[in-house]
């Protein structure tokens, strides 16, 4: 993963971290990778869409729905996946 990638990756889970869904999924829309499929799982499981979470964990490479009980967890343990958490 580049450095530009990751720290894509890092702004958008510090956005969602944040409380700005919108911001950071917009730009993990952007991204095509399966970090970027975990964190747009993550944020469909934040905004209680499990359906549509499902779909983009099973882009994510292994991970799955059920590996975190805690979306915040997960998206923290999405930013330590970037080099930056």
């Amino acid at each position: 993963m580049s450095s530009f990638t990751a720290t894509a990756h890092a702004t958008a889970i510090e956005a969602a971290l944040a409380g700005n869904w919108e911001r950071a999924h917009a730009m993990v829309q952007e991204l095509d990778d399966p970090l970027a499929c975990w964190v747009h799982a993550i944020l469909h499981k934040i905004e209680g869409d499990a359906w549509n979470s499902r779909y983009w964990y099973s882009r994510a490479e292994g991970r799955r729905f059920d590996d975190f009980a805690d979306p915040r967890a997960e998206l923290h343990a999405a930013l330590a996946a970037t080099g930056k958490g």
